[in-house]
């Protein structure tokens, strides 16, 4: 069989050429760390209450009572949605009534906010909810923008590997590069929400074809190392990097146009990395194309001061790779035999209930007590140890209790956060942050694991469906957010039992540390749950068997 990595090993590992593709594609991530989670910045909610014109003729200490007062989370503050009849209001004042005084202010009927609202301005200047009202009635509209940004994510996730596949590595990475920074920038010129939202579902789509790109790009140039280094650290760490960066420009502008422009600029500059990065090779010669990979494979020799083989690949095994036939697989295979059926419904729900969990309280930031901007700085900051410690354990210990330990020591501080007093807001934002810690850990870690789960016939159609699952629990997570409103806690309950009970399920799947991954559906380890179930099925049956001899004298096992 021809080996890319045996032919090429001549190269080395970390040469000049590895170094620098390893440091450009991982550079190219970062804008990816300011789209993934700008929205927390451009669609934050101020405190607001509704206004009163400044032109109605009332007195001062009407003016002052104008707004209800109503109890959340038991404290009272003013209402947002609601005010005083104004034409009531009025009426009083011209004749002279005092509230509290001559009037009941309890009693007196409220309206909506038929004037707009008044919104604070201590920690946005604006924001598109500030900008087009998205509050009371129309706040469904804020969580909304959030997912359909991660419905085009959703759509960019289905079509990227397929579109590389066709076109090549390079050429979508710059496409998309392109789609995200160029449909960001139309984004600072919006005239209205429908235009913002729509515009965003394309920068989604360009957002996670971007990072898939550059992902399958590095991992097909790279040697095997190298390759994993990547793949587990490089990509990760420079999308947190973007992330840390995002609260730092958004702490110095306060206007979402403004913002949403600073975070437009840096995808501009990769512009001049289309000269610098090559196509992959591997990509190359599955075209066909070998003058052009072996034209890639020389330069790379020679950055790196290799003499390369005269001859780097023998005609006659490109041809007898060709000439290989084997039987097509299709998505009804991962559902196709009992136990792989099984295995990927847990597949599914273990990164759905991640995603929930990592998007759920990444965007849930504006809503922790404290500073927004150093809150967030923090959730980003957490997740470069989180990825450090998720390699580690992916290299010395099993990963199904590596994986499980970790869920539920982010489901358990999540579900202690409604435990801490509201005057303790540093304890509360430490659990979270603990939280957040444990599921982007998880989350990197589930890729290799299942990966090593499915068999190589369908591998790459497991993790894709995983990275599918991924992408609508992040389209759901926004909602779990809206839940804040209600009660702060109540998000971190529901993902902190969510991730729990997940947390358990992984402990029935089959355990790869050590193992040799699967090559066909037949070789899939057996389901832990079905040991499970066949144990208690067999002393059920011998119970029953006791109990009653002769109904269950041919009973068969």
């Amino acid at each position: 069989m021809w080996d890319y990595d045996e032919v090429t090993g001549f190269l080395g590992q970390w040469g000049p050429f590895q170094l620098l593709i390893f440091f450009l594609l991982s550079i190219s991530i970062v804008p990816n760390g300011f789209n993934g989670m700008s929205v927390v910045f451009l669609a934050a909610t101020p405190e607001h209450r509704c206004l009163v014109p400044a032109a109605a003729n009332l007195s001062e200490a009407w003016r002052n009572v104008s707004i209800p007062r109503e109890m959340v989370d038991g404290v009272m503050v003013d209402s947002k949605c609601r005010r005083y009849r104004l034409d009531r209001l009025l009426n009083f004042s011209a004749q002279g009534l005092l509230p509290g005084l001559d009037v009941n202010v309890s009693e007196v009927e409220t309206e909506k906010c038929l004037d707009g609202w008044t919104y604070s301005r201590d920690v946005y200047r604006s924001t598109i909810v500030t900008e087009w009202d998205i509050v009371c009635d129309d706040n469904w509209k804020e969580p909304l923008t959030t997912s359909l940004f991660f419905v085009g994510v959703l759509i960019g996730s289905f079509t990227s590997g397929q579109l590389s596949d066709r076109f090549g590595r390079k050429k979508i990475l710059f496409a998309t590069m392109a789609v995200q920074t160029g449909f960001s920038f139309i984004q600072v010129f919006s005239t209205s929400w429908e235009m913002f939202t729509v515009l965003f579902v394309i920068v989604g789509m360009g957002q996670i074809s971007n990072y898939v790109a550059a992902f399958i790009l590095g991992s097909e140039i790279l040697g095997k190392s190298a390759r994993i280094v990547y793949s587990t650290l490089g990509v990760c760490i420079f999308f947190a990097i973007g992330y840390m960066l995002l609260p730092l420009i958004a702490y110095f502008i306060r206007d979402w146009r403004m913002l949403l422009l600073a975070l437009t600029v840096p995808g501009m500059l990769c512009i001049p990395l289309w000269w610098i990065i090559p196509e992959s090779p591997q990509w190359l010669i599955s075209q066909g194309r070998i003058e052009e990979a072996e034209i890639i494979i020389r330069k790379a020799a020679k950055m790196n001061s290799i003499a390369p083989p005269t001859v780097l690949f023998d005609p006659m095994k490109l041809k007898d790779l060709r000439s290989q036939h084997q039987r097509k697989h299709n998505c009804l295979d991962l559902v196709r035999t009992s136990n792989i059926r099984v295995l990927t419904i847990m597949t599914v729900l273990l990164w759905m209930i991640i995603s929930i969990g990592y998007f759920g309280v990444s965007l849930n930031t504006p809503n922790l007590n404290g500073d927004p901007f150093v809150n967030c700085f923090l959730m980003a900051v957490i997740e470069v140890p989180s990825y450090i410690l998720a390699w580690l354990l992916l290299r010395t210990l099993s990963r199904r209790y590596s994986i499980s330990s970790i869920l539920f020591l982010a489901g358990g501080v999540l579900l202690l956060i409604q435990l801490v007093p509201s005057d303790l807001n540093i304890l509360s934002i430490i659990l979270v942050m603990t939280g957040k810690f444990g599921i982007t850990a998880a989350f990197s870690m589930a890729y290799v694991y299942t990966a090593e789960l499915y068999p190589t016939v369908v591998r790459n159609m497991g993790v894709g469906l995983g990275s599918m699952s991924s992408r609508v629990g992040s389209v759901i997570s926004p909602y779990f957010v809206y839940l804040s409103a209600y009660s702060k806690i109540l998000p971190y309950i529901l993902m902190g039992s969510l991730i729990i009970l997940v947390g358990i399920m992984t402990l029935f799947i089959p355990e790869t540390l050590g193992v040799a991954l699967p090559e066909t559906i037949e070789q899939i380890q057996k389901i832990t749950v079905f040991k499970c179930m066949k144990k208690s099925l067999v002393a059920k049956v011998f119970r029953a068997k006791n109990k009653n001899p002769h109904i269950l004298k041919n009973t068969a096992l």
